[in-house]
Parts: C-alpha cells; sequence; structure tokens
C-alpha cells in the first residue's frame, strides 16, 4: 500500500517524516505538574503510530493508565534549517489537531524517551481537516478536548510558555524539518485517562474561523499480554496513577495530608483500584515487597549478624557509613530498620540546575509522595551534610505513607522534630540549611550510592544501633537465616561462658563443644 493510498495518513498530505512533540508547554498544564520548564524539550514519535479520525486505539492487556492528550499539530511545508523567530511561522502549512496518547504504565521503563509508552500503533491521531497557516493567528489558535461528550480541556495557544513560532525556529536549529514532519505542541491542564469504551474527541480551530473538525478516536481493550521475556513489563504507582489522571483527587488517590480524596464529578471515571494497593505487587521499576515472614526475620536479626553471613559471602561493601540513628537509644538500641529501598538522588548544587530542577514537584517530592508501605528511602547526599536533605513535613509525609525508615548521607533539618514523628531515620547528622544550599534534587529510583554503599531500588535495608547494611533481595532469605541460626549459636556460646567455661575451644567451638550443641539442640543436653 502506497503512502497515498494509507488510510492512517489520509489527513496529511503525506506520511510524515518526522513527529516531534513537546513535553510541557501550557502554562495550565504545567501549573498542575507543579513544575514549569525554563526550555522546551521534545522526543520522537514514530510515523507508525499516526491514525486517522474514526480509528481505534488499544488499552494493551494488563495496563490501567492510557492518556489522552488533546493538542494542536503543526505540519511543515518548506524546509526549516535555522530559521529565526520572525520567520518560523512562514515554515507551517498547515495545522489540525492531534490526541498525543501515552500509556503511563510504560513510562517508569522507557526512562523519558517515551519510545513506548507514546509510540504504539495508533498513539497518533490526527485530523480530519488541515487548517491552512496562513488563515490564522498562531496564537489565537484554540484546542477542546472531550471525553464521551463532556469538555474536559479548552485553552488556546496565547496560554502556552512557548510560542508556536519558537518550537518551529528552536527545532531547526538542531536538524532540518522538511514538507510533511509533523510537530505535536503539548497539551494543556485536563488531560487524563481514558477507559475501553471511551471516545475521546479533539477540535483545534480559530475561534469564527476554520477548524480542523472533532478527530475522533474510541479505546478498545487490546487482548495480547507483554511477554516478561523480552522486555519491560508495564508497572505504575500511585505518582503514574495521579499523573495520568491529572491529579491525586482525580484518581481516587487521598489528598498530601492523607485525607480522602475530594469527591469527582460525574462522568470523569475515577478508577476502580483508587486507594487500593497489593501488597505482593512490585512498584514502579520492579521493587519487590517483603513478606510478612521475611520482614519478622529480618527484624529478628542484628545488623551485625547479618553483616557477618555477607561477608561470609564475599559481600564487603554492603555498609552504609556514617549514618546514625536520629532517635534517641533504648536500652533495646536505636529503632529497628527494615524495608526495602526506594532511592532519591542529590546532585552538588549549581545555581542554574537548581533554577531548573530545585523548585515545583521536584525529584524530593516525588520520592516522598511515591514511597509506599515497608519502603525505606534511601537519599544519595555524597556525604555532604552542610544542609539539610529532608525535614519534618518530609518525614511527616513517609510516616504518612507507610515507609518502613530513611536513610540520608546528607543532613536533616529540624532533627528533633524528625525524630518525633516515629520513623527511623539514620543521617549523617543534623544541618539548619535547606537543600539549595549544597544540593539540587535530581532524579528517583535509579542506582545511587549512599554512605560509600552502591543501593539499588529493591535493594533490603536494614538497621540498627550498628548501623545500616545493603542486603541484595535475591540472598536475603538465605542470609537472614543464617544470622538467625548463628545468633541461637553465640547465645548457647555465651551462656557456657557465663557459667565459668573458657573461651579457648568454644568460642569458635571445636568438634567436642559442636557435638554438645547440637545435641542441645536436639533437646538431649541441658548444657
Amino acid at each position: 500500500m502506497t503512502d497515498a493510498a494509507d488510510p492512517r495518513f489520509a489527513a496529511l498530505p503525506s506520511r510524515p517524516g518526522k513527529i516531534i512533540a513537546i513535553h510541557l508547554s501550557y502554562a495550565s498544564r504545567a501549573d498542575q505538574r507543579g513544575r514549569r520548564p525554563q526550555h522546551p524539550s521534545y522526543f520522537f514519535k514514530p510515523s507508525s503510530s499516526v491514525a486517522a479520525s474514526g480509528s481505534t486505539i488499544e488499552r494493551p492487556a494488563g495496563t490501567e493508565l492510557l492518556a489522552f492528550e488533546g493538542e494542536i499539530a503543526l505540519v511543515i511545508g518548506a524546509p526549516a534549517r535555522r530559521v529565526p523567530l520572525t520567520r518560523a511561522w512562514s515554515h507551517v502549512a498547515a495545522v489540525t489537531a492531534a490526541n498525543d496518547f501515552g500509556l503511563y504504565d510504560l513510562r517508569a521503563s522507557d526512562k523519558g524517551s517515551n519510545v513506548r509508552s507514546k509510540g504504539g500503533d495508533g498513539y497518533t491521531p490526527l485530523g480530519p481537516a488541515l487548517i491552512d497557516a496562513r488563515q490564522v493567528d498562531p496564537s489565537g489558535l484554540r484546542v477542546r478536548t472531550w471525553l464521551n461528550g463532556e469538555l474536559v480541556q479548552d485553552d488556546s495557544s496565547a496560554g502556552m510558555i512557548f510560542p508556536l513560532a519558537q518550537l518551529v525556529a528552536d527545532l531547526s536549529q538542531h536538524f532540518t524539518l522538511e514538507p510533511g514532519d509533523v510537530i505535536l505542541t503539548g497539551t494543556p491542564a485536563g488531560s487524563s485517562v481514558a477507559a475501553p469504551g471511551d471516545v475521546v474527541e479533539v477540535e483545534v480551530d480559530a475561534p469564527g474561523g476554520p477548524t480542523s473538525g472533532r478527530l475522533v478516536t474510541t479505546v478498545v481493550q487490546g487482548g495480547a499480554p507483554f511477554d516478561p521475556e523480552l522486555g519491560s513489563l508495564p508497572a505504575v504507582d500511585d505518582l503514574q496513577r495521579a499523573e495520568a489522571w491529572g491529579s491525586r483527587e482525580a484518581a481516587g488517590l487521598p489528598r498530601d495530608d492523607g485525607s480522602a480524596p475530594a469527591p469527582v464529578s460525574p462522568g470523569t471515571g475515577v478508577p476502580a483500584h483508587a486507594g487500593s494497593s497489593d501488597v505482593d505487587s512490585p512498584v514502579s521499576g520492579g521493587t519487590p515487597v517483603l513478606g510478612d515472614e521475611l520482614r519478622a526475620k529480618l527484624e529478628a536479626a542484628p545488623v551485625a549478624g547479618l553483616s557477618a553471613q555477607l561477608r561470609k559471602r564475599g559481600l564487603n561493601n554492603v555498609h552504609i557509613d556514617a549514618v546514625k540513628s536520629l532517635q534517641p537509644s533504648s536500652s533495646d538500641g536505636a529503632p529497628k530498620l527494615v524495608g526495602t529501598a526506594r532511592t532519591l538522588r542529590f546532585v552538588p548544587n549549581r545555581e542554574d540546575l537548581f533554577a531548573s530542577h530545585g523548585g515545583g514537584y521536584n525529584a524530593q517530592k516525588r520520592a516522598f509522595d511515591a514511597v509506599r508501605e515497608g519502603e525505606v528511602i534511601v537519599i544519595e547526599a555524597r556525604g555532604e551534610a552542610g544542609s539539610g536533605t529532608l525535614g519534618d513535613v518530609l518525614a511527616i509525609r513517609a510516616h504518612a505513607r507507610g515507609a518502613a525508615g530513611i536513610v540520608t548521607d546528607g543532613g536533616v533539618r529540624d532533627a528533633a522534630a524528625v525524630a518525633a514523628v516515629g520513623l527511623p531515620v539514620f543521617a549523617a547528622g543534623a544541618h539548619p540549611a535547606v537543600l539549595g544550599r549544597r544540593h539540587v534534587p535530581w532524579d528517583i529510583d535509579l542506582t545511587i550510592a549512599c554512605g560509600g554503599a552502591t543501593v539499588q531500588p529493591g535493594d533490603v535495608i536494614v538497621g540498627d544501633a550498628d548501623g545500616v547494611v545493603v542486603i541484595p533481595v535475591a540472598i536475603a532469605e538465605e542470609v537472614v537465616d543464617a544470622a538467625l541460626a548463628q545468633e541461637d549459636e553465640d547465645a548457647w556460646i555465651a551462656a557456657r561462658v557465663a557459667e565459668g567455661h573458657p573461651v579457648d575451644g568454644l568460642f569458635p567451638m571445636n568438634a567436642e563443644w559442636r557435638a554438645r550443641y547440637e545435641a542441645a539442640q536436639a533437646g538431649d543436653d541441658r548444657g
């Protein structure tokens, strides 16, 4: 089938050579996300993702977060390479409606590339009609989206952070925009999730003037599951749910203060999963959750004993050094910390980077909003304790989310208040300065270095008065069983020493003492 005869491209002059999409571009969307970009940023979509009005889009089996994004699409008419802003619009031939569908279940796996999350077949509906770019004011275009007949998005290009012509000029600095290329110019607030059976319509127009007509897409349920032997499986957490639905309330999740979600107006389709969790399921990125039996054994095993067993298995560099519990020690020592790692990385402060990454809904806030029950937030601060890496508000948030604790090789602000929250916190010390004095919050859920130890999401973290140790989850059961067995043995030896027996031959046990110990374990010897 030739491109001219391919129904997917019926609304376009030809099959696009490139489809370039922008991330955040509308002020309303940026305010909703809590972060406003300093410059536009982009990603590519394949031309195979284009679909015509009236088509269907599959929500893949095993996924839940297929989101729609009504957008203004620009169709390039003349080659553009290093064109100035003043002439950029003249290189646009036409304007039409677009729906930049995305599958949030695969967003974490894509690490920002959007290859799988936004590149699927049918994920870029365009049309149904083209508007001559010469007939419209690029600052006066309107984009509207309807979900099952209800208007859910309504904004104009006047509300964009980056004008349409700027996107053309900027992209032309980097490569040639060729006739037929399509630029997706971003979505305003109101983007949300569509379920099988939903109908999404998008229209772009100049009010009182030409219109693209309504671009209609119907969501259907896909039946083919993803093959775990071939690549990453879909995975979602509450952060992805909140971003896909547009807010925590719309997703049916508790508010940031832990209270129940606000009522959702009819027609918005609050998901049935809202507010629920499966303690056996992985979080985004495949982080495992400890079972109750394993957690109980880890809580009973001392860090020193676990460290000894790790050393026997060749793992010597698993200690998070130079951190101590903020909580006062009792007769039982520091509060026990047990959980799986959720990681957060800070990089050294640089003023321009703090301006772009330090404010709004930054990585630090996302980490504390995303932590799940039984997880430990582990923070890489490079051993730099010259400012706080968290304070009491974030500690309260982690506690409300059910976190098992926090470990940071940096400082803690409001240390007494943090300690009083009741959450085990291990830190390099206390410091009153705010984050931006030393750090820029950079990324979450990646391999980090904390206190000289490498920590990966899902590693088992155990801490007590002796310190904090990192255990690869694959050997956690083996290590803790061996450590508890050694504890029983050591306790028996200590009792014999207390009775007056010499240490030589008993610690470690020679063959004679070993036989007596094994008999005692079998119930044949009282010592």
